[in-house]
């Protein structure tokens, strides 16, 4: 990989870890966040090399509240399991109150 593109996903990283417990954030909004509103999809990818970097990437949904990285998780229902675990309700792969538990980088970091 480019060392750019190492670098763009450890500022990933870095959002990502910030995201507080029993809340949600999305790909878009990390792009946003950092400056690059076009690269959801690349924060997507980090989220999905994020293996044993210590970040919560089941805190990661798509701007709809779909647990669209959920195979990239190992077991069946893993990602679903870890939101579960902190209160979140999800429903057919759909975070339930999205817009109430939705955490927004923009609001919460500048």
């Amino acid at each position: 990989m480019q060392k750019e593109t190492l670098n763009f996903f450890d500022r990933v990283y870095e959002v990502a870890r910030l995201v507080p417990f029993g809340r949600v954030t999305s790909y878009g909004a990390i792009a946003k966040y950092l400056g690059a509103a076009r690269s959801a999809r690349m924060v997507g990818y980090a989220m999905n090399s994020s293996h044993g970097k210590d970040v919560p990437a089941h805190r990661v949904v798509n701007r709809k509240g779909l647990l669209t990285g959920k195979h990239h998780f190992e077991g069946t229902n893993l990602m679903q399991q870890l939101l579960e675990s902190e209160g979140i309700i999800v429903i057919d792969n759909q975070i339930q109150d999205f817009d109430k538990l939705f955490w927004n980088p923009l609001d919460h970091l500048r």
